[in-house]
């Protein structure tokens, strides 16, 4: 056995950071000792990644003073690799973490996430039947700039997966979205997934979080179960229910959620489902797997997960969820071909009235089908169908019944929104006193508009019409709507019950009306070439503005002062406010006025760039050199001057017979030189 005592070091400026959440990532030296740090930044979360067939043990020192009860480390995410990466656990606010390993353990792996605490948390409620209170996430504050990729979308929605998060049960209400905020950030800057890998968590209290991009009621794929992510959806309870269940409000919560998910999918959540295995340890790929409705993370994969108390109570669970919300409608399914006879078939989960309608793609039923009971069974007569035509279905069990809907033939035109655009992006009050807000629809439908303010949250329905497919557009003036940045947010319905979203920046400002850089590649590296940036800044009233330097995860002040009206310039010299030189990268250059949630700011792309461009002689015949960057290359070879330009990469230049002498240099596009290659070297 291993014993380490590890300090916390301070966050680099290059370390993971979401919505106020910092996380320091760093290798635990498995064979030195080294000495406890005095003083140290806190941290509330840590999750550990380790290789070898060991488990690493930790336990974490408060800054109240003492030290917690010794934890392994989990596997429930497997193996990424060589890696095996455990779960993220709140720890309260710490300073200080031991690390200890049982078994052979031949690299372990910290993550130290401080997660602060979410002032206010919003709560909506859809529109839909059912539907149970949900925190969105901008409630719990997830950082959007850290998503990798755009949502996955399954075709179908087949059953649930139950999980915990193997965290502490020792928690408050408050504290669940700091925690779930620290999970987002560890899965994607720690695991180095595309998002938080549940669809959804859910907290001791009962409160349920959003939880991967894309839509509640979407198919969402999500990360939570290796081989069963496609048509799944993921539902993580806060905590560890290994020994303990959860508590009454956190299983009713969870009870609401399924409820609510699996009528929108039509799953009987007391089925029996058949899925193919994507692949992992457990379940080979293309492998039937008989599955519950309502699923544990055990089912599908080597772990413990969702804990033994929780697991036993999955059968009563699924048994609630098939109670709540009644009544209901389960696997619509259409066979069948246009041209001839086609089945709907359906099981209500009581005798109902029952009607199947069919739709052209104008709206007109084109065919009809009603019943009574608890089995849907009706065939549509489709002889009279056009040839490479589609159409439009729905199963109804009554207003108190969610409708089945579907498409059969030629692919029905999906309803869109697309081409949104506002012109101008900017409504100044003196230049620009409203703004035009364009669209087109794939279909007819009704839009309504709203505006939205920075916290997401709607200020005003501007209208709701119903449009005709193709361009539309209206003029919105922003009257008696203070400065600040807004959304212009369009919901589109059509007649086949589809919903659609879309939304436009704005930004309203009677005091900022202009900024510009002049260039936006700068070298300060005092050189001569593009050592400065010289921003044009124009102002309708005197304004205290502040210019910052934005990389997604830092920002780093470069100018604040109070400026007069009009138009004026500042000469930017590469340095931070506090005089220390910016590092290399790509920033947002942003200037701001006035503060959340009514700050109003404007942003132009700067460049960085510091570094001469590396230049390596490969061979003299041919004469070849190496660089890493698009570059201008000039030089003197033979007493001959020349001058190129060249790809990133091993390139030849055009120079035959032997080389006596050279002298060659290259040059990037933010004029940094590189060291001269010579020959004969000096």
């Amino acid at each position: 056995m291993l014993r380490f005592v590890i300090p916390i070091l301070l966050l680099a400026p290059g370390a993971a950071q979401g919505a106020n959440v910092t996380m320091v990532a760093r290798d635990v030296p498995l064979h030195a000792q080294r000495v406890l740090a005095e003083t140290a930044p806190r941290f509330n979360m840590i999750g550990l990644h380790w290789q070898g067939s060991g488990t690493p043990w930790y336990r974490t020192r408060s800054t109240a003073g003492g030290w917690s009860a010794w934890k392994p480390g989990d596997d429930d995410w497997g193996r990424s690799g060589k890696w095996r990466k455990g779960n993220p656990d709140w720890t309260g606010a710490a300073d200080a973490i031991q690390v200890r390993t049982v078994g052979r353990v031949t690299r372990v792996r910290e993550y130290l996430l401080w997660s602060p605490p979410v002032a206010r948390i919003p709560v909506r409620r859809l529109a839909l039947a059912g539907a149970p209170a949900i925190i969105p996430r901008s409630g719990w504050q997830a950082d959007e700039s850290i998503r990798r990729v755009a949502p996955v979308y399954a075709s179908t929605l087949q059953l649930a997966v139950v999980h915990h998060t193997v965290t502490t049960n020792d928690y408050s209400c408050s504290q669940s979205a700091a925690i779930v905020r620290g999970i987002e950030v560890y899965h994607v800057e720690g695991n180095g997934w595309n998002d938080i890998g549940y669809n959804f968590l859910v907290d001791r209290c009962g409160q349920v979080f959003e939880g991967r991009y894309g839509g509640i009621d979407k198919n969402v794929v999500g990360a939570h179960s290796l081989g069963f992510n496609t048509g799944t959806v993921g539902v993580s309870l806060l905590g560890t229910y290994q020994t303990v269940a959860p508590m009454a409000a956190q299983r009713q919560a969870l009870v609401n959620l399924l409820a609510w998910r699996l009528d929108v999918a039509h799953v009987d959540p007391l089925s029996l489902i058949a899925y193919v295995s994507g692949g992992n340890a457990k379940f080979a790929a293309g492998l039937p797997v008989t599955l519950r409705a309502i699923s544990g993370h055990r089912d599908t994969y080597f772990t413990e997960c969702p804990g033994d108390a929780l697991y036993r109570l999955l059968p009563a669970i699924a048994q609630q969820v098939a109670r709540t919300g009644l009544p209901k409608l389960y696997a619509p399914v259409v066979s069948g071909t246009l041209g001839g006879p086609i089945r709907f078939t359906a099981r209500l989960s009581q005798d109902l009235p029952w009607t199947v309608t069919v739709k052209d793609v104008t709206g007109n039923v084109v065919g009809t089908g009603t019943g009574t009971g608890a089995a849907v069974d009706w065939t549509w007569d489709s002889r009279g169908s056009l040839p490479g035509a589609g159409y439009s279905w729905r199963i109804d069990g009554g207003a108190t019944v969610r409708p089945a809907l579907g498409t059969i033939g030629a692919k029905v035109t999906a309803l869109a929104l697309t081409k949104v655009r506002a012109s101008p992006p900017t409504v100044d009050g003196t230049i620009a006193m409203s703004t035009t807000i364009s669209y087109t629809l794939s279909v007819p439908a009704t839009v309504t508009a709203e505006l939205l303010n920075s916290a997401r949250t709607s200020v005003a329905t501007l209208f709701t019409e119903d449009k005709l497919a193709g361009p539309q557009s209206f003029v919105f003036t922003p009257a008696n709507i203070p400065d600040g940045k807004y959304t212009v947010r369009l919901t589109a319905n059509d007649v086949n019950d589809r919903q659609v979203h879309a939304a436009v920046p704005l930004l309203v400002s009677r005091t900022l009306l202009g900024f510009s850089v002049d260039s936006s590649l700068v070298s300060p590296n005092g050189d001569g070439r593009r050592d400065t940036a010289t921003f044009g800044i124009s102002l309708a009233a005197a304004a205290d503005v502040l210019l910052a330097l934005d990389a997604g995860k830092t920002s780093i002040p470069i100018f604040a002062a109070t400026l007069s009206e009009g138009d004026q310039e500042w000469t930017w010299n590469g340095r931070a406010a506090d005089g220390t030189a910016v590092p290399d990268g790509v920033y947002k250059a942003t200037i701001a006025l006035g503060m959340s949630p009514l700050a109003v700011s404007m942003s132009v792309p700067l460049t960085i760039d510091t570094r001469p461009p590396p230049l390596v002689l490969v061979s003299l015949y041919p004469l070849r050199l190496k660089t890493d960057e698009r570059v201008s290359v000039t030089g003197v070879v033979n007493g001959q001057t020349f001058k190129t330009s060249e790809q990133p990469g091993v390139f030849r230049l055009a120079w035959r017979g032997a080389v006596r002498s050279l002298r060659i240099v290259a040059r990037d596009a933010a004029g940094n030189g590189s060291k001269p290659v010579t020959y004969p070297r000096r």
